[in-house]
């Protein structure tokens, strides 16, 4: 019986592409957020949850950046929470998110090469 990982897991355990290569199970998981990301709506999401002051954004305060509706916003961050990459807390009617920041940097780090 295998121990299947999640993105998360995947990113946090797994050399760089330099020094090994990658299992089949750990590309398939670490595809999961790169292909998350992959979408340039989300990526600019990402980008502006990470920077935004006090690192958490409300998706009221996102839907100006976007010519887009606010449930296209919120499918585009479903996406992204569900890759790991963004932490959801509920207040009232809104969702806050918040930039998973060790997860960015573990996957920067299987990409680029640097040891964590």
């Amino acid at each position: 019986m295998s121990l299947e990982l999640t993105p998360v897991q995947a990113v946090a355990c797994c050399s760089p592409l330099t020094r090994e290569p990658v299992s089949e199970e750990v590309a398939e998981q670490v595809s999961v957020m790169l292909k998350a990301l992959g979408d340039p709506v989300r990526l600019r999401l990402m980008s502006l949850v990470a920077s935004h002051q006090g690192g958490e954004a409300c998706v009221c305060d996102l839907n100006d950046a976007f010519e887009l509706s606010q449930p296209t916003i919120s499918h585009h961050l479903k996406v992204l929470h569900e890759a790991g990459l963004l932490e959801r807390e509920k207040r009232g009617v809104w969702a806050y998110y918040r930039a998973r920041t060790e997860v960015l940097a573990n996957l920067a780090a299987v990409i680029g090469g640097s040891e964590r």
